[in-house]
């Protein structure tokens, strides 16, 4: 489903809100295909560390990343919030695992802050933009670069494999 073809009721709202650890995030709203408790993964061998491995989703075999794992904080077990947000990213669709998600809410550019430049792990930790709202900061994720590790992954050969 193309970002074009998706119909939001409330255009003011423009991004889902999430937890990891103690920190807010957000991703956009039109790169998000679905929001879904965690289903059953596979594993695949060689995966990097951040890629739990893959979910049929919907027919599709999705790879499934683990923010905490990502962003360099420790593992922890599922809860009844964990949750995973379906994201599209360079054109297929990859799972996100976050402790919870928060709310859908809208923040516009006089909310907009300067992304702090913090030295050579810039890139990888993927932060698009931060706004300040009445609950404190939240960044915005950078989609195709914090899933990057999951996008390493040949996902499409391996939905190919006849059964």
């Amino acid at each position: 489903m193309g970002q074009s073809s998706r119909h939001r009721n409330d255009r003011t709202k423009n991004l889902v809100g999430f937890c990891v650890g103690d920190v807010r995030y957000a991703v956009e709203i039109l790169r998000v295909r679905e929001i879904i408790n965690p289903l059953s993964i596979v594993p695949l061998p060689h995966a990097p560390p951040s890629v739990l491995g893959v979910a049929d989703h919907r027919g599709l075999v999705v790879p499934v990343l683990d923010l905490r794992r990502r962003f360099g904080l420790a593992p922890e077990a599922p809860t009844r919030r964990t949750k995973w947000i379906i994201v599209e990213s360079d054109g297929r669709a990859v799972g996100l695992v976050v402790d919870a998600v928060t709310e859908v809410f809208g923040a516009g550019v006089d909310q907009r802050r300067d992304v702090p430049r913090l030295g050579s792990g810039d890139e990888a930790r993927g932060i698009a933009a931060v706004f300040a709202t009445s609950e404190g900061l939240w960044f915005v994720i950078d989609v195709d670069r914090v899933a990057a590790p999951a996008q390493a992954l040949d996902v499409p050969s391996l939905s190919e494999i006849p059964s």
